[in-house]
C-alpha cells in the first residue's frame, strides 16, 4: 500500500514537470493499474480493491492539496486537471446553491452515465482506460474542493467537507465494480483463474454503494451545500 500512495505522489511531481493535462490521469493511472493485475493474478481480489482505494485515497488529497497550494496549474499557467470548469460549477452551486448538485433531473441521468462509462471501459480494457477516466473525476473533485478551502474562512474544514459523502461512496463503489470487471477480461489475456460469480459480492457492494450515492445526494446536497457555504464564510 506504501507503494501505491508513494507511486501516486510521484505521478503528480512527473505530472506537474512535464506540464501535459492529458497526461495526467495516465500517470496517476500507470502503476496503480499494474499493482492491481498483479493483486487479481495472484488470487487476491480483496488487495486489489484496497490498492485501488488506497489509489484513490491519495488522489483526492494530493489534488486537493495541490489546488488550494496553487499547484494545479502547468508551468505555462493554464489548468492541469482536466474539466477544471467543474471547479466553476461547483463553486457556484456553493455560493447560490444552484446548479446540477442539487437537480436530480440533471446528476442522475450523468451518474449513469459515468457509472456505464466506466463499467464499460472496465470490461473493455481490463481498468487500462476506466483507470485513467477515474482519475479525471478524481482531480476535478480535488480542484472544486482544493479552490474551496483555499478561498475559505475555514480550510480545512471546507476541504473536509468539500469531499461530500455521496461521493465518497460513489468513489468506493467505482472501485469495487471497476476492479470486478477488469478482472473478467484481464484474466481471459493473461490467463489467470477469475470467477466472476465468486466475486459477485463486491459488485453488489459496489453497485448498493452508487444507488446509496445518488439517494444521499438527493436528499442531503442543498443542506450540504449551505453547510460549505456557512463552513467557507461566503
Amino acid at each position: 500500500m506504501v507503494v501505491t500512495a508513494a507511486g501516486t505522489v510521484v505521478s503528480y511531481v512527473v505530472a506537474w514537470l512535464v506540464s501535459v493535462p492529458a497526461l495526467v490521469p495516465l500517470l496517476n493511472a500507470a502503476l496503480p493499474w499494474w499493482l492491481m493485475v498483479s493483486a487479481l493474478r495472484a488470487g487476491d481480489t480483496r488487495r486489489a480493491v484496497a490498492i485501488m482505494l488506497v489509489w484513490a485515497t491519495t488522489m483526492g488529497v494530493v489534488s486537493t492539496g495541490m489546488a488550494a497550494a496553487g499547484a494545479s496549474r502547468t508551468r505555462r499557467g493554464g489548468d492541469l486537471f482536466l474539466r477544471a470548469a467543474y471547479r466553476d460549477q461547483m463553486l457556484d452551486w456553493v455560493r447560490t446553491g444552484v446548479g446540477p448538485e442539487s437537480d436530480p433531473a440533471q446528476f442522475v441521468p450523468r451518474h449513469a452515465g459515468y457509472a456505464a462509462a466506466f463499467g464499460g471501459l472496465s470490461l473493455a480494457t481490463g481498468g487500462a482506460l476506466s483507470m485513467p477516466m477515474g482519475a479525471v473525476l478524481m482531480n476535478q473533485m480535488g480542484e472544486y474542493v482544493g479552490a474551496m478551502a483555499a478561498r475559505s474562512a475555514n480550510p480545512l474544514t471546507s476541504a473536509v467537507l468539500g469531499w461530500h459523502p455521496w461521493a465518497l461512496m460513489r468513489v468506493a463503489g467505482f472501485v469495487m465494480m471497476g476492479v470486478v470487471l477488469s478482472g473478467v477480461v484481464l484474466s481471459r489475456w493473461l490467463r489467470f483463474p477469475f470467477s466472476l460469480s465468486a466475486e459477485r459480492r463486491w459488485v453488489a457492494v459496489g453497485g448498493a454503494l452508487l444507488v446509496l450515492d445518488v439517494a444521499l445526494k438527493w436528499a442531503l446536497a442543498p443542506a450540504w451545500g449551505a453547510l460549505l457555504k456557512g463552513v467557507a464564510g461566503w
